[in-house]
């Protein structure tokens, strides 16, 4: 972990524009949080640290690579702790690479597409309590080859598949990564095509 990767991170959360009150709010505090927790960038820090997501497209932009979690038993976004490194880009793309088995993953675009602050129920993982925490997490918009073989991390997954931009929405069996989260990254991408077709 570095100090100055840790302030160019700060930096591009400060620079990223929220797109609706969840992220503006959300940035808020994970700003906090990275400001005044120390070891935020590891998960030893019990009460939150800081997570990168990716939502994977295909290279037609209508299919959307799902994994299933065994701990959330649900079809949810890939992605997973920073554990030390302050490239979020890099953790999202190594985790795309290991949960799905697909080599081929690069970044639509390298800034920020999406800010949360995720909650995660207390669980046992490995056979050890993991108490309930914060996930300070920053999302990256990634591109795939949708005709990669997939292949499941059985430790933490036991399916990977292509959705269509819809169908996974509805895929996730949590009801507020439905109605805040997976629909809004859909939206957002749509804009973000739109804006690149005008140009």
């Amino acid at each position: 972990m570095t100090v100055n990767g840790s302030a160019r991170l700060i930096q591009q959360i400060k620079e990223f524009k929220p797109w609706n009150e969840q992220e503006q709010k959300d940035r808020e505090v994970i700003l906090s949080c990275l400001d005044s927790q120390p070891g935020i960038f590891l998960r030893t820090n019990l009460t939150g640290h800081m997570s990168a997501s990716a939502w994977v497209v295909n290279k037609d932009h209508d299919k959307v690579l799902m994994a299933y979690h065994n701990i959330y038993d649900s079809w949810s976004w890939l992605g997973g702790h920073a554990d030390g490194e302050t490239d979020l880009l890099t953790v999202a793309l190594k985790e795309v690479r290991e949960e799905s088995g697909i080599e081929h993953v690069q970044p639509l675009a390298e800034d920020i597409f999406s800010l949360e602050v995720l909650t995660v129920d207390g669980h046992e993982k490995r056979g050890e309590y993991v108490p309930s925490h914060l996930h300070l997490n920053v999302t990256y918009l990634l591109e795939a080859d949708d005709t990669e073989p997939l292949k499941v991390k059985a430790d933490e997954n036991s399916g990977v598949a292509w959705f269509g931009l819809s169908e996974a929405v509805k895929a996730s069996a949590e009801p507020w990564f439905r109605q805040r989260i997976y629909g809004k990254l859909n939206q957002k991408l749509k804009e973000k095509l739109e804006i690149a077709i005008a140009k």
